[in-house]
């Protein structure tokens, strides 16, 4: 086993292409997680918002459930509990399947909120105009809640880039699973773990930097107190 810090084996595994793979991994999970949960979480969200009981008391109870209970349990549930139910899945697909079932419940509630947030009055003006439920939507509401849900969102994109590790305990073949099997490897326990952390920390500085671009475009006309106003809804009604 190997004694102390060696600075060699931290500076070889820095560009390793075995690690470099399971970030790649990382990455790509972290993608289709949450473009899987947002399309899922906007279908919960409207459904939470809506005055059908059939249609906002099942949503109200996948959120409930999802939230409260944690990640690894759900994604031990779904590899392991699942095959005993006749469905079996590859390591793979339960992966995706637990994190965009797990993150769909939370973009549910920032999607649900920044609707939430726009004054109803501008809903009541938009169809006084003229515009039906979708276009305002479109037109007033979503452009509007997009200022307070891009930074939210953003934090969720975050959190799970980092939140991706907790599919090692199923095998799946990301970085820290990686990290591990060179440790059991190689027994160099902080130097690893180290790089591994410098990939995260990599990543998620790399995507700070993509968010705040995202949160400047959205918040633009607002920035400025002085500048143009957003046109009066009879105006969009007058561009469709």
């Amino acid at each position: 086993m190997g004694q102390g810090w060696s600075w060699p084996g931290f500076t070889d595994y820095l560009f390793n292409p075995y690690l470099l793979s399971g970030a790649v991994t990382t990455l790509w999970l972290t993608l289709a997680a949450i473009a899987g949960g947002l399309l899922v979480g906007c279908a919960l969200a409207l459904a939470r918002l809506s005055s059908r009981r059939w249609l906002n008391a099942p949503a109200h109870f996948y959120i409930w459930v999802f939230r409260g209970t944690p990640l690894l349990v759900q994604l031990i549930i779904i590899y392991t509990g699942l095959p005993q139910m006749g469905l079996k899945l590859s390591v793979i697909e339960s992966a995706l399947l637990g994190l965009i079932l797990n993150e769909a419940a939370y973009l549910a509630e920032i999607v649900r909120g920044g609707i939430q947030s726009i004054p109803v009055g501008q809903t009541n003006a938009a169809r006084a105009v003229g515009f039906s439920n979708a276009q305002t939507m479109r037109y007033i509401v979503l452009p509007q809640a997009m200022r307070l849900i891009v930074p939210t969102l953003g934090n969720s994109i975050n959190g799970l880039l980092k939140t991706t590790s907790i599919t090692s305990v199923i095998s799946m073949e990301e970085l820290l699973r990686r990290t591990q099997v060179l440790i059991q490897e190689k027994f160099m326990v902080l130097e690893l773990f180290l790089v591994a952390a410098l990939y995260y920390l990599l990543m998620t500085t790399a995507w700070d930097f993509v968010q705040r671009r995202i949160e400047r475009h959205y918040g633009r006309a607002y920035g400025n107190a002085t500048g143009p106003a957003a046109p009066p809804p009879d105006a969009l009604l007058e561009q469709r």
